[in-house]
C-alpha cells in the first residue's frame, strides 16, 4: 500500500530515480546515476539492473540515454571512499547525480534506505531499483557505466580478473590480492585490503 501511495504523489511531478554500483567492491569508485523518465516515451524490461543480462542491460542502457528527459552519472573516487567512508561516498555520488542533471526533478527516489541531502524532497525506497521504472533505469546506467569503467582497469592491471569479479571479494580476486598486492585503485579502508598492508 505505501508503494501505491507513492506511485500517486508522483503523478504530474518531475521524479528522478536514483541508484548506486559499487559499495562492495575492493577497488574501484561508487558510481551512481540520476534519471527522470519521460512519461511520453515508455521503455520496456526496466528491472533491477542484477536480474537482466548483459546483452539487454547494454541494450537499455542506450534507449535510456536517448529517451529519458535527463539522465546524469555521479560517482565518488577511492580516494574519497577511504577519507569519508563508503556510505557517506555513496551519498556524495548519489548528490552529484542528481546536481548533474539538466533539469531539475520534483522529487528524487533513492534505492535504499538512505537519502542523501539534496535541494528537492527525496524519498527512500528499499529495493526500488526492482518496484519504480526511475530508479530500474538508474541502476542499469550505473552499472553499465562502472562495469565499463573496470574492464579498462582490468587492462591496465592485468592479473586481478577485474573484468570479470567488477572489484567485489570472490576467492579468486583474494588470492590475486595476496600474491600481487593492491594497486592505487584499491580501497585500503576495506578489511582485506587494509589487512594486507599491516601484514606487510
Amino acid at each position: 500500500m505505501q508503494l501505491d501511495l507513492l506511485k500517486q504523489s508522483c503523478v504530474g511531478k518531475l521524479v528522478a530515480g536514483v541508484d548506486e554500483v559499487g559499495r562492495g567492491p575492493l577497488c574501484g569508485p561508487v558510481v551512481t546515476a540520476a534519471v527522470i523518465l519521460d512519461p511520453l516515451r515508455p521503455i520496456a524490461g526496466l528491472n533491477d539492473s542484477k536480474k537482466l543480462t548483459e546483452k539487454k542491460r547494454e541494450a537499455l542502457f542506450v534507449e535510456i540515454q536517448e529517451k529519458a528527459l535527463a539522465w546524469s552519472i555521479g560517482r565518488a573516487e577511492v580516494e574519497e571512499i577511504d577519507r569519508l567512508n563508503i556510505l557517506q561516498a555513496t551519498m556524495l555520488a548519489m548528490q552529484r547525480a542528481v546536481e548533474g542533471l539538466s533539469i531539475r526533478p520534483d522529487l528524487a527516489l533513492i534505492d535504499g534506505n538512505r537519502c542523501p541531502q539534496l535541494s528537492m524532497a527525496a524519498e527512500a525506497v528499499v529495493q526500488g531499483d526492482g518496484l519504480i521504472a526511475e530508479i530500474s533505469a538508474a541502476s542499469i546506467l550505473a552499472k553499465v557505466s562502472r562495469d565499463r569503467e573496470m574492464a579498462v582497469l582490468d587492462a591496465q592491471y592485468p592479473g586481478y580478473g577485474i573484468a570479470k569479479h567488477k572489484g567485489y571479494p570472490t576467492p579468486a580476486h583474494l588470492k590475486a590480492l595476496q600474491e600481487l598486492g593492491p594497486t592505487p585503485i584499491y580501497r585500503r579502508s576495506f578489511g582485506p585490503v587494509r589487512r594486507f598492508f599491516e601484514a606487510n
